[in-house]
């Protein structure tokens, strides 16, 4: 039996966030020092990172979705540099991650992120494998998985020839240990 004093517990955007990372973006009061600091919120960003918080703050579904849905959230650089101005120190690139892992998990990618999206992954699937990026397996899922055959073609053979791509890959000793690091991240 509940008391009239205790809040049901919120299955919100803002309460995952806050539950899965510490981040209280309830703290923040619009002051715009984020968005007025961000190298890509006015040329690349449909939505600013002070507005992504607001969104955020209406604990609206639609403007959950609507942040899920940007390509804000994927072209957010976490330089950081929002976390440096922020006054309340809400560290706004951990919310774009976690806003990244949800909209991955919902399958809602903007449109124009899935090469970031390709890149991410062939990325992690590298380190997963070898224990460390293997340049030339990296690059061949990416190009496979965006069609992009021919993009940077002639770049390749330069690359190769000062010895920039391997075509094998190199292994760290404990592979087993890598497979359990991210066993347990996945959790």
């Amino acid at each position: 039996m509940s008391s009239h004093n205790e809040h049901p517990v919120k299955n919100n955007l803002i309460s995952r966030i806050k539950n899965n990372t510490g981040v209280n973006i309830y703290k923040c009061y619009q002051c715009g020092k984020c968005s007025a600091g961000c190298p890509v919120a006015y040329d690349e960003m449909e939505y600013p990172p002070s507005m992504i918080m607001r969104l955020l703050q209406t604990e609206d579904k639609q403007n959950e979705v609507l942040v899920k849905k940007s390509y804000a959230i994927w072209v957010c650089l976490t330089c950081e540099m929002c976390f440096t101005r922020c006054p309340m120190e809400i560290d706004i690139p951990t919310v774009m991650d976690y806003v990244r892992q949800e909209s991955l998990q919902e399958k809602i990618i903007h449109p124009k992120a899935k090469r970031i999206v390709a890149s991410h992954e062939a990325f992690i699937n590298s380190i997963r494998k070898t224990g460390r990026l293997h340049e030339m397996g990296f690059v061949m899922e990416y190009k496979l998985t965006t069609g992009n055959l021919t993009q940077d073609i002639f770049l390749a053979p330069k690359m190769f020839e000062k010895g920039k791509l391997h075509i094998l890959a190199e292994k760290i000793k404990d592979t087993a240990l890598m497979a359990r690091i991210f066993k347990r991240t996945k959790k």
